[in-house]
């Protein structure tokens, strides 16, 4: 893999600092071995929300049908902050090339599919967190996993193959002929 290939992590995951609990999620893997290969940018979106270091965790409650991070105990409501702070956030990552993400999963902020959404009537549900979902929204085709999902060996290969293929189309898309060809080894 190349150095200069530019993929989006979770902070907690290259061992900041940044958990509600004053932790991390340190992967090594992910740290030392992966990023030997590509450049790794972190996000916390908690912290650079504007959230502290330690805090009361927060979590996602359903609201008038809509998704809203919530501190679990006292019930402030931190949505339109955190909503505020994505938009700008994703503007800027577009800006820096990103040819993947990475999420911590299970995060009320960066979990994706396997988060616990609580509904209105007490039910739990399993879902995605704010910044995953407007991720994926914002940027359908870029590749997306978990920490959890890279364990899986199948879909770590295939996470790379995607990392991979996608910065060479976003290459590809900005060439100045759009009638050269495509650079062999393209197609899947």
């Amino acid at each position: 893999m190349n150095r200069e290939l530019r993929v989006g992590i979770s902070a907690c995951l290259l061992g900041r600092n940044v958990r509600y609990d004053g932790g991390n999620s340190l992967d090594r893997l992910l740290r030392d071995t992966f990023g030997r290969y590509l450049k790794w940018v972190p996000v916390c979106p908690e912290v650079e929300c504007g959230l502290p270091v330690p805090r009361e965790p927060v979590i996602v409650r359903v609201r008038d049908e809509k998704p809203c991070l919530i501190a679990r105990y006292s019930g402030v409501d931190y949505t339109e902050r955190f909503k505020v702070w994505i938009t700008e956030k994703l503007k800027e990552l577009q800006g820096l090339n990103l040819s993947g993400f990475v999420l911590k999963s299970r995060s009320p902020s960066c979990g994706l599919n396997d988060t616990k959404i609580y509904r209105e009537t007490g039910e739990i549900m399993m879902g995605s967190g704010l910044f995953a979902m407007e991720l994926k929204r914002r940027l359908p085709l870029m590749p997306v996993i978990t920490n959890l999902g890279l364990y899986r060996c199948s879909m770590m290969e295939e996470f790379f193959k995607r990392v991979l293929l996608y910065s060479r189309l976003k290459g590809f898309s900005k060439r100045k002929n759009p009638g050269e060809r495509v650079p062999r080894g393209l197609y899947l």
